[in-house]
């Protein structure tokens, strides 16, 4: 007896469903038949679609997140310049008393 693996869909795919479902001109079931799919899957995904819409529109928490991420990365770009002075400095140091390969 075989096993039969599991399908995996595409995020594109399970929009173009949504989306389907969202236009209301075929009922669930007749887009499950269409679509091979359990009409409890095309649900599950509209209700995350659903979920997930809202924070499309959440521009100024986009723009935040974005400056400060740029904030963080200065930040550590700093820290890496100066760890990299620390090491060079240690390295010139430790290499008078002991010779490093």
């Amino acid at each position: 007896m075989t096993k039969k693996s599991r399908r995996k869909f595409t995020g594109g795919f399970k929009a173009k469903v949504v989306l389907e479902v969202l236009k209301e001109r075929s009922t669930i079931e007749e887009l499950a038949k269409k679509y091979e799919l359990h009409p409890t899957q095309i649900n599950k995904w509209k209700r995350e679609a659903a979920a997930k819409l809202a924070g499309a529109f959440d521009f100024d928490v986009q723009v935040s997140n974005s400056e400060d991420q740029e904030a963080q990365m200065e930040k550590l770009y700093a820290q890496i310049g100066q760890l990299k002075v620390e090491n060079d400095f240690l390295k010139k140091s430790c290499g008078e008393v002991i010779s490093l390969p």
